[in-house]
C-alpha cells in the first residue's frame, strides 16, 4: 500500500482527521481526541496501529512485516512495515481494528457527542 492510499483510507473513517502533535513531519490519525494510527518511516513507509494484545502477538508471529509498536506500548500497538509483503486488505482490516478499538474505548458521552450515537 502506498502512502497516498494509506492516508486516504484512514481519513475515510468517520470523524477521522490528521494531526501533527509530535513534530511537523509525523502524521497522526485521530478520532476525537484519541490516536488510532501513526505514520512513520521504519524500514520505509510504516504505520503503527492499536491492536488487541492477543491479536498483536499472533500477527507478529505470522508476519515479519508486523513488529511491536515503535516508541509505543508494545502490548497494545503494532508497527506495520509497508514493504509490499502484506495484502492491502489485511492492512485495511488492521486499520479498521485499530479505529474500532479506539472508538469503543471512548466514554459514552464523547461517542454520543462525536457520532450522535454509541455506534
Amino acid at each position: 500500500m502506498k502512502a497516498e492510499a494509506l492516508e486516504q483510507y484512514m481519513l475515510s473513517k468517520e470523524k477521522a482527521f490528521m494531526d501533527y502533535p509530535f513534530d511537523d513531519v509525523t502524521p497522526v490519525l485521530k478520532v476525537g481526541k484519541k490516536m488510532f494510527a501513526l505514520i512513520g518511516s521504519i524500514g520505509g513507509l510504516s504505520v503503527s496501529l492499536k491492536c488487541d494484545p492477543d491479536d498483536a502477538i499472533y500477527l507478529r508471529d505470522m508476519h515479519p512485516a508486523i513488529i511491536p509498536g515503535y516508541h509505543l506500548s508494545k502490548k497494545h500497538w503494532n508497527t506495520v512495515i509497508l514493504d509490499g509483503s502484506l495484502e492491502d486488505e489485511l492492512i485495511k482490516s488492521l486499520i479498521d481494528h485499530s479505529y474500532d478499538l479506539v472508538v469503543k474505548s471512548m466514554p459514552k458521552g464523547e461517542r454520543l457527542e462525536l457520532f450522535g450515537s454509541l455506534l
